[in-house]
């Protein structure tokens, strides 16, 4: 058996660490600080920063809230619009809206599944307030594109980077190579835009043992709004300038994180060496292996294959057979989610998205895999063409 992610095994290689973080918290006898600057919270935010190389990094209770703040920060509200991919997690437009606004879908790229500049630039209207790329599977958008766009249209960027801890990509005007070897020469997502929001949800490449999520900004003003909002508008205790949400990340996930970041590296190279190995091993079928582009660090938060939806049903049935975890994200796309019925999409409308949706399938690729265990994967794959 091969489990699509398997959570213990990198516990049991941190245990003693972890163990001692959680008992060192418990018995400090601090648990919540109001303001959320709790001191493993306020360690794991600067940290963090400075990974990233982003100006402030401010912990909040999970990634959906990463967002959601965001948008709040940006005065973004009822009579906007916010673009943003319509192949993606419910989340990245079930916040756009809570804040009262309205999701305006745009087209993909087919390759790396994030959205297409030149769809961007189509949708946006007088009412378009923000854009929101998603970093899909771990893969960084086109955010040089997507930044010139929005800054011809005065409009901030947010980065759904929930599933791109660790991700890079080289930026235009960069005078480094395209040598993603050189790690120093690209900037990590999370720094791309205006903001960006984190998930720190247990299956993501860093996962907390609950819920956590962060909001990164270079923007002084937009930091400190959603230090604001996270602890119920208040900047001054129990003075409240404004509506906001109890949306603190809880220390005890920070004190874990605290642990697990320095490992954070370690573990997406050894997700991109299971992805060279699924390479290798599959490139000769009629599939589309992930893709790489020049000047990225993709960080394989999933492996998603391509393969036409028949074939795909045998090699799910075949993965099945032998025990083998799989997935399918996202199987129908938010313009046809029945919850956003009213804005009246269509099928058809984006077929490139619509298309993914068909045709993706996601291999387990976590870190703690084994080469006999990717093998053993496949076969399986092949025994799907057989």
């Amino acid at each position: 058996m091969v489990p699509l992610l398997d959570l213990k095994r990198q516990h049991q290689a941190l245990h003693a660490e972890i163990e001692k973080a959680a008992l060192d918290f418990l018995s400090s006898g601090q648990y919540v600080i109001p303001s959320g600057a709790h001191p493993a919270v306020v360690a794991f935010e600067s940290a963090a920063a400075r990974l990233l190389g982003a100006g402030h990094a401010i912990g909040v209770a999970n990634g959906t809230d990463a967002l959601l703040l965001s948008l709040r920060a940006l005065g973004v509200g009822p009579g906007d619009e916010v673009i943003t991919t319509p192949f993606s997690f419910i989340a990245t437009a079930e916040v756009v809206s809570l804040v009262g606004a309205t999701p305006v879908f745009a087209d993909i790229q087919p390759d790396t599944f994030n959205l297409a500049p030149q769809a961007v630039a189509a949708a946006i209207t007088p009412r378009t307030r923000a854009i929101i790329p998603v970093h899909l599977f771990g893969h960084p958008a086109a955010m040089g594109e997507i930044n010139a766009l929005a800054r011809r249209h005065n409009l901030p960027v947010l980065e759904d980077a929930a599933q791109a801890w660790g991700a890079a990509m080289q930026m235009p005007g960069d005078s480094s190579n395209e040598n993603i070897a050189a790690s120093d020469s690209l900037k990590h997502c999370g720094a791309l835009g205006d903001m960006a929001a984190f998930s720190f949800f247990p299956t993501k490449n860093l996962g907390a043992y609950g819920e956590g999520g962060l909001v990164t900004t270079n923007n002084d003003d937009l930091a400190e709004r959603v230090r604001m909002l996270r602890a119920h508008g208040q900047r001054r205790r129990y003075v409240h300038d404004e509506i906001g949400y109890n949306s603190r990340l809880h220390a005890i996930q920070a004190a874990i994180l605290n642990v697990k970041l320095p490992h954070a590296h370690a573990w997406n190279e050894a997700r991109r060496r299971n992805a060279a190995r699924y390479n290798a091993l599959l490139g000769d079928l009629e599939l589309v292996t992930p893709v790489e582009r020049a000047g990225c660090r993709h960080v394989y938060h999933q492996y998603t294959l391509r393969l036409s939806s028949e074939r795909r049903e045998a090699v799910c049935a075949a993965l099945t057979r032998a025990e083998i975890g799989w997935a399918i994200y996202y199987p129908v796309c938010l313009h046809l989610q029945p919850v956003y019925a009213d804005l009246n999409g269509r099928e058809g409308q984006f077929p490139q998205a619509e298309r993914a949706a068909r045709e993706v399938l996601s291999l387990p690729i976590f870190p703690e895999l084994r080469d006999d265990e990717i093998e053993s994967v496949a076969a399986a794959v092949r025994a799907g063409f057989a």
